[in-house]
């Protein structure tokens, strides 16, 4: 991607064209990767897929009049259309799915504010100053969120814990320690919308009255830390970290832990033991974080996708959120398709959307020439689906019937011929 970027670079320079460059996050089609979206004035705007130095030279040599190089149109976007190529939401993978949390990844400039402003960034802290605590909780427990790190457990229900349990002094921590293999889903949210996690973790604070927050994201993630030290030094110049962020003398500030990639410290006891210096072992719970957390202090501890939820939930309402998903497991999900899989990548679909669509709907089916064997779910933690019980919705209570859980996300596909020995060695290894 950065040749294919350095490339551009040098080609629209040696042509004279005036242009801006825009990088984004990831968008989500991985298969078809390095991305390349182009708006050329009074046409529409057309992304381009596999795009290598030769495609970029052909991208250059279109925008300064010369012929669409259609080796590697993907789709167009706006009002224009392209005869004969989709809408850029009508191709295979994204056709299938509703993009809430990931609205922002692959569109905007991660490290531009006012991009995230201009998409709706901090109206939902907005809302929020505006309710008491119990209004955001209620406002939290009607919209069903539930975790989404693996063990789904209501957030409305551990943010009450928190705020009821005695002390002045209380903390937030996200976790941002996704060691599962084949999930890169918050890494992604990280890396292109980084400033909806922020949000999030400020109105956690908010609610139960903490004045200082910390995300613990593993060193393995260079670009995620570059982008979140951008959007917290931005944050603090807009006024939304800071001495008044939550009103008059009532702070807020949120600081970075890197973490050395320990697969453990994603567990939050061992991840609290990590942030206060101590080697990253969990220790047996009650009590819980939430009330007994860091430095014995409680806390609210949610993983990235979670709290990028909250402030969707309080920009657009409570039935917005629970328009999508099922009786008990509701809202959208982000999983990480990989695997044998023929289009893997990073997919949002209301949760209730089962295996089998995911996996042939929008992942285009096995990629190899054997038929499906399996589809780990929820990392070394989780377990393996058969073929035979693909049509299973995706939510939390279906999948701990199938023998498995979801996890945070991450689906890694399996054709007939994987050795499951050599693949459970894999993860004990």
């Amino acid at each position: 991607a950065m040749e294919t970027l350095d490339t551009l670079r040098a080609e629209m320079a040696k042509r004279g064209l005036a242009c801006r460059f825009v990088e984004v996050g990831c968008l989500g089609p991985c298969y078809a990767e390095p991305l390349v979206t182009v708006q050329k004035p009074g046409h529409a705007s057309v992304c381009f897929a596999t795009v290598d130095k030769l495609g970029a030279r052909r991208i250059a040599a279109y925008l300064d009049g010369g012929e669409l190089p259609g080796k590697y149109v993907f789709a167009t976007t706006g009002a224009e259309r392209i005869p004969d190529v989709p809408d850029l939401m009508d191709t295979p993978m994204l056709k299938g799915q509703v993009r809430r949390v990931l609205r922002n990844c692959g569109v905007i400039d991660p490290a531009n504010i006012q991009h995230s402003l201009a998409r709706g960034a901090y109206t939902g802290l907005q809302r929020a100053l505006e309710l008491d605590a119990k209004q955001r909780i209620d406002e939290l427990d009607r919209s069903g969120l539930r975790g989404r790190g693996g063990a789904g457990f209501p957030l409305s229900r551990k943010w009450t814990f928190c705020i009821e349990a005695p002390g002045d002094t209380k903390y937030v921590i996200c976790n941002a320690d996704e060691g599962d293999p084949g999930a890169f889903m918050n890494r992604s949210l990280l890396e292109g919308d980084p400033h909806a996690v922020l949000e999030g973790i400020i109105i956690a604070g908010l609610t139960i009255g903490a004045s200082e927050g910390y995300i613990y994201c593993r060193a393995e993630y260079p670009l995620a830390l570059e982008r979140l030290d951008v959007a917290i030094r931005q944050a603090e110049e807009y006024g939304f970290l800071g001495a008044h962020a939550l009103g008059p003398d009532r702070p807020f500030r949120i600081q970075v832990k890197e973490g050395a990639g320990a697969f453990v410290c994603g567990e939050e006891t061992a991840l609290i033991a990590s942030l206060e210096g101590r080697r990253g072992m969990p220790r047996p719970r009650p009590p819980f974080p939430a009330v007994s957390g860091l430095w014995g202090c409680p806390t609210v501890i949610n993983n990235v996708e979670t709290l990028a939820s909250v402030g969707l939930i309080f920009q657009n309402g409570a039935d917005w959120y629970a328009e999508y998903g099922t009786e008990h497991s509701k809202g959208t999900k982000t999983f990480a398709l990989v695997g044998n899989v023929l289009r893997p990548g990073l997919v949002e679909v209301p949760l209730g959307t089962t295996l089998r669509q995911m996996i042939f709907d929008i992942g285009g089916g096995v990629s190899g020439k054997h038929r499906l064997k399996a589809v780990q779910t929820g990392g070394p933690s989780g377990g393996c689906v058969r073929e035979a019980k693909l049509d299973i919705a995706v939510d939390y209570e279906s999948l701990q019937a199938a023998g498995s859980i979801m996890g945070s996300g991450g689906f890694v596909v399996m054709e007939e011929g994987t050795g499951m020995v050599e693949f459970a060695r894999y993860f004990v290894g």
